[in-house]
């Protein structure tokens, strides 16, 4: 798959990092095992359930087609879930990366990305921080104004820490990213259309 393809040549091969992250939404992605279940062994899945009644479901329903594939798991804003069905760790919004040192000195074993956008302070405890939009996207981003390909990179070194890039990102785009500090790249539209059904 060219996505897979691109998303390697992007990855610097950060020690315990996927090199591609898959973002779900409720809207964008109903049916996000269909997705999970096609992506290449060592991506990862970052469940996005925003409250949903049915997210334990949604969550074990992820995992078992994050281990058929050889994918891993993460809850996003959800330690308890995440806790509860067994997942690889947890994905925080920028407004909790106070929790990443905590989670990482109860689970030294989970992956733990936090969500980072323009002027995002450092989050410690943290593997990753995924920096969004760097490109103009859909979603909860499409009226913001995009990184670029520089800024990402100049926040990525403030940050000093491995950074993926989020929105807009599609095989083309990634190519772009190579060289950029990137640790890999993450999205949802780009990541659906490649993997799924």
């Amino acid at each position: 798959m060219a996505l897979n393809a691109a998303a390697a040549a992007v990855s610097p091969r950060a020690a315990r990092l996927p090199p591609l992250l898959f973002f779900t939404d409720p809207q964008r992605t109903p049916e996000p095992w269909r997705t999970a279940e096609r992506l290449p062994s060592g991506a990862g899945v970052v469940f996005r359930h925003f409250g949903a009644a049915d997210r334990r479901e949604g969550a074990e329903r992820l995992l078992t087609a994050c281990r058929r594939s050889g994918a891993r798991l993460l809850i996003g804003a959800d330690a308890a879930l995440a806790e509860a069905v067994d997942a690889d760790g947890v994905h925080l919004p920028e407004r909790d990366a106070a929790l990443a040192p905590l989670l990482r000195g109860t689970r030294r074993d989970w992956l733990i990305t936090v969500a980072a956008h323009r002027g995002a302070a450092p989050a410690p405890g943290a593997d990753a921080r995924v920096l969004s939009p760097v490109f103009p996207a859909g979603g909860a981003s499409a009226g913001v104004d995009p990184l670029g390909l520089e800024a990402f990179g100049a926040e990525a070194a403030r940050l000093e820490a491995p950074c993926y890039a989020l929105g807009g990102v599609d095989a083309g785009a990634a190519e772009r990213l190579i060289g950029s500090g990137a640790c890999g790249i993450a999205g949802v539209d780009a990541v659906a259309r490649a993997f799924g059904p």
